[in-house]
């Protein structure tokens, strides 16, 4: 999920040359995750997020797992999530810094 037109047609774009045809790109607010094909075994978030969204933790599905960058914007901790029935279990990995995960659910697109 790509929230700028340019990047996502990008990547789009690219793939295809590539001859990847097993990829689904959506373009939107990637903080709320993409609920038309959830539940999901895993999700692996390639941005920080000052807090796990709460879509996310919903789309997971039974012993699901969800690895994210969480922190504020200079620096982050990755971590991984997993859900076990209505239990979601917590482990810090390690610092980490990656760029912000902006949306409704993340960093202020502003």
């Amino acid at each position: 999920i790509e929230r700028l037109s340019a990047l996502f047609f990008g990547a789009r774009s690219r793939l295809k040359n590539l001859g990847y045809i097993n990829v689904h790109l959506r373009l939107g607010d990637g903080t709320m995750g993409w609920s038309k094909y959830a539940p999901y075994d895993a999700i692996i978030v390639s941005a920080a997020s000052p807090a796990i969204p709460q879509p996310y933790l919903n789309q997971l599905a039974e012993g699901g797992r969800l690895i994210i960058p969480v922190g504020d914007a200079e620096e982050q901790t990755l971590t991984y999530i997993k859900r076990q029935g209505k239990k979601i279990h917590q482990e810090k990995i390690s610092r980490c810094r990656f760029v912000k995960l902006k949306g409704s659910y993340g960093f202020s697109v502003v």
